[in-house]
């Protein structure tokens, strides 16, 4: 990974000294007792085995304007064994004088080197230091950056029109390494005293409350805060800005809170609402009570090429734009994934904070288990958003990636920084919970509720891997559940069940299923790959028969007869191939069916028929199946698949695109006309949702009445200023820029120059990417490193551009790489590359990208693999797919 940070602008940091300590007394560490055993080393991660510690006490004080910061540490540290030195994690940072101090306060002056690859820094003191009880006492600087890494900055227009800096923390994976030497690895939990000196009217926010403050001269105070429990250094958090707090009390006795700029005012109240219910919800499921006495989420302005929101112990972060609720700009999907969002990082307050994984290879724990909580989250409080439908999205995205040969196992390993970041993906996230959800059905959810409480109970405070909890659930009655899971998280790939023969006689329906693997890049090939497949099989529309495909192949008979489900209820993470048959009979019963299972089988036949194991006709049949007045999460992913073949035919305006987009049109703009342009009163999100896509899509493929709907409102600013406020403010924006003219480029800019909502004036920035003429993409990319945008927006441009021109946002970023990498958050560096190729179809971009390949470290390439084989892919199968489709439309 490369990191642009200069070291040499690291190193003219003046050393605080004196004043430092001053400004900012480190508290005392109290020297322990004599142990009366050695405390073990983790047997996870990679530093050298030489100290453990118990609590941090650090100092910070941050210089905005220069972009810098001093700070003090002190570590409660004990060494088992003698060594030469202690080793610990330092990224970033100039370390000055350093001591260690042994029981007694005897002190010893240490010498400090550091490995710059390894991220380490060893404090030696020239003599062998002896096992036992010490304080490791120092100071240093450090870099405030403008991504979101370490210790960083977001710039915004404040409340009163001025500019205005905030500071944040980011230390997931392993940055909290840039914040103050520390043991940066999850298995090293300690506790943590924070004290930071800012501007006497900024509110500081930590991971505890508010210990105390006093004056710390020239405007300033010191904030102390509250002693966390034992908790991973990448979950501490500090925060400090021109904010302002929303909060009330839970049921459970715990205060919640938003944070956010000032001005902000009731955009916080729903993600409040949300947020205070989440608590007591999560203290009944995990059957332990949250054990920090406040829980804040902070809203931050910008935004990230990597994550959305991080879910630091007590303080939760999230970019602005995921958390406050503007009516002006907020689209019913955002306000959607305001709750999904915190019900995804208030359970990782449990799944990951309370117990964490011992390390990053078990990343899944914390992920995988929180996106499945999610889920379960949003569907308990709001069960009218289809929260169980959306899943099967989640499942599309994972086998998206798990159906190539560069995909690897959800449990993986890890040594690297890079690769850490690497593992933040679709495999870990939504394969996890397409994982969890199948085994839960397994175990049955008394069962696997019995089975989490046990391993929190037993795990609290404290680091775990994935063979406990697979202990505890089957410990609480879910036999066999290991031998399962052991299948699906320790091995890569898609199982795929073949219905061989089918036979209905006597009332009866005989299966008989042979298992195979799901590839988009091997098919044909012989596969080795078993798995214990827990099938849930229904046959004309009856209750469903459960059975575990053990050894490849397996006889059912089933009450009844008529169209078989092979994954009914879309809860296994497996693809089903129907005979031709069984096919045409489904898509004659789709409007029959549970609307989980008309998407699943949608989405799995289409996948299926794109990657060559059927035709296109009898998925196509299955998609136009889908009924026009049904379920709207269902549409959603209709109108969403019809638009994605439409971007199969690439530039080529032929017969077969624009019939496409007619039989889309034909199908799908009834139900837009029976919603209306405009939100109603009262109506369910699910519906506000699907009429924000049937606008975009149909727009996108040209349906006339739209974009002349959308031209009508952009032309409309030019006398109001407020015409395009609401829900559908990204649609109509979106076909516009689409189709822009320079006169109507120009003008998007000049609305984006004068945009006062941070996430407006982005959101518009971003949309002068997404053009379809080149010359335009072009303006936009130049404008991406000018100032203009800001720093966290520029990236998110590029990315735009990339959507519709991915080879010409490749080649600025070759010809600007530093400038570009410089514009990307840390953790998305490596990744950033793929999301550029993340549509591109043409054999010069796969030349391009191999080039690149071999100009990056080992290591960071599997990004760069990832959209290769997607490529070619691209190139092997379209052809057949637009071909098949064309005449599947001819026919019709």
């Amino acid at each position: 990974m490369m990191i642009s940070f200069s070291k040499h602008s690291l190193a003219a940091l003046a050393l605080a000294g004196s004043a430092l300590a001053l400004a900012v007394s480190v508290p005392a560490c109290a020297a322990p007792a004599a142990p009366v055993a050695a405390p073990a080393f983790p047997v996870d991660g990679t530093l050298p085995h030489t100290a453990i510690p118990s609590h941090y006490a650090i100092g910070i004080v941050p210089d905005p304007k220069a972009m810098t910061f001093a700070g003090t540490f002190a570590i409660d540290i004990d060494v088992p064994q003698a060594t030469d030195a202690i080793t610990l994690n330092a990224a970033m940072l100039k370390i000055g004088e350093a001591k260690l101090v042994a029981t007694g306060g005897k002190a010893t002056a240490l010498k400090v080197t550091f490995d710059d690859k390894q991220e380490t820094a060893s404090f030696a003191a020239g003599k062998t230091i002896a096992a036992g009880h010490y304080r490791l006492e120092g100071t240093y600087t450090g870099h405030i950056d403008t991504q979101a890494s370490g210790l960083f900055a977001l710039d915004y227009t404040g409340n009163d029109g001025k500019p205005t800096r905030a500071l944040f923390t980011q230390f997931e994976p392993s940055y909290a390494r840039q914040f103050a030497p520390m043991f940066d690895e999850p298995s090293y939990k300690a506790t943590f005293d924070l004290s930071v000196v800012v501007p006497e009217a900024q509110l500081a926010v930590s991971n505890m409350p508010v210990a105390s403050e006093a004056p710390a001269g020239k405007g300033l105070k010191k904030v102390t805060f509250r002693t966390t429990p034992k908790m991973a250094s990448y979950l501490l958090f500090f925060g400090a800005g021109d904010f302002e707090r929303m909060s009330k009390m839970t049921s459970a006795g715990v205060e919640v809170g938003i944070v956010s700029p000032k001005g902000s005012g009731e955009q916080a109240r729903f993600a409040l609402n949300e947020l205070a219910g989440l608590v007591p919800y999560y203290n009944d499921y995990f059957g332990q009570n949250y054990p920090l006495p406040k829980l804040d989420n902070i809203a931050g302005p910008g935004q990230s090429q990597f994550f959305s929101a991080m879910e630091n112990w007590g303080a939760v972060f999230t970019f602005q734009r995921d958390l406050l609720e503007d009516p002006k700009t907020t689209s019913p999907q955002s306000r959607q994934f305001i709750e999904v969002a915190q019900a995804h990082e208030i359970a990782h307050q449990w799944f990951g904070d309370l117990v964490t994984m011992a390390w990053w290879d078990d990343l899944w724990l914390n992920e995988g288990f929180a996106s499945w909580m999610e889920t379960k989250a949003t569907d308990h409080f709001h069960p009218d958003w289809f929260a169980l439908i959306g899943r099967v999205g989640g499942r599309e995205a994972a086998m998206g990636l798990d159906a190539f040969r560069t995909t690897h196992p959800i449990i993986q390993k890890v040594r690297t920084v890079d690769e850490a970041n690497q593992a933040f993906d679709a495999i870990t996230y939504q394969k996890g919970e397409a994982v969890l959800a199948m085994l839960e059905a397994y175990a049955g959810e008394t069962t696997w509720r019995d089975g989490i409480r046990a391993y929190m109970a037993a795990h609290k405070f404290g680091n775990s891997h994935t063979t406990d909890l697979w202990n505890a659930v089957e410990a609480a009655g879910a036999k066999g559940l290991s031998t399962i899971a052991d299948d699906f998280t320790k091995q890569p790939g898609i199982p795929l069940v073949r219905v061989a023969a089918a036979q209905c006689a006597g009332g009866k329906t005989t299966l008989s299923l042979v298992q195979d693997e799901f590839t988009r890049d091997r098919v044909g090939e012989p596969s080795t790959r078993r798995w214990h497949v827990p099938l849930l099989v229904a046959v004309g529309g009856g209750a469903p028969t459960r059975s575990i495909m053990a050894d490849g192949k397996t006889t059912l008979t089933i009450e009844g007869c008529g169209p078989v489900v092979i994954n009914a209820g879309q809860l296994g993470y497996y693809r089903s191939l129907y005979t031709p048959t069984q096919l045409k009979d489904l898509a004659g019963a789709l409007p029959r069916l549970a609307p989980i299972d008309q998407r699943g089988l949608v989405a799995d036949q289409l996948e299926l028929a794109q990657a060559g194991y059927q035709p296109m006709a009898g998925a196509l049949a299955l998609l136009a199946a889908v009924p026009g007045k049904g379920n709207p999460e269902v549409a959603n992913e209709a109108i969403r698949r019809f638009s994605g073949l439409y971007d199969r035919f690439g530039d080529n305006a032929g017969a077969g695109k624009a019939a496409l987009a007619a039989r889309a049109i034909a199908l799908w703009k009834p139900r837009l006309d029976a919603l209306g342009f405009d939100p109603k009163a009262g109506e369910a999100l699910p519906d506000a949702d699907l009429r924000s896509t049937l606008v975009a899509v149909l727009g996108k493929l040209g349906e006339p009445g739209v974009v002349a709907e959308a031209r009508r409102r952009f032309a409309a600013l030019d006398t109001d200023p407020a015409a395009l406020d609401g829900p559908l403010k990204q649609d109509w924006l979106g076909i516009v820029s689409r189709n822009a003219t320079p006169a109507e480029w120009d003008k998007l800019e000049r609305l984006a120059e004068a945009a006062t909502s941070t996430v407006d004036r982005s959101d518009l920035f971003v949309r002068l990417g997404a053009v379809k003429d080149p010359a335009l993409a072009n303006k936009a990319l130049a404008l991406a490193l000018t100032d203009k945008p800001g720093k966290t927006t520029s990236a998110a441009i590029i990315t735009a551009v990339a959507r519709e021109h991915s080879e010409q946002a490749f080649d600025f970023f070759l010809a600007h790489r530093d400038a570009v990498l410089d514009l990307v958050d840390a953790s998305g560096r490596t990744t950033y590359v793929e999301r550029l190729a993340s549509t591109a179809n043409t054999q010069a971009m796969v030349d391009k990208l191999t080039a690149y390949e071999k100009t990056i470290e080992p290591g960071a390439q599997k990004p760069v693999e990832r959209a290769l084989a997607r490529i070619r892919n691209r190139l092997a199968t379209d052809p057949r797919i637009t071909s098949e489709t064309t005449a599947w439309l001819a026919g019709q």
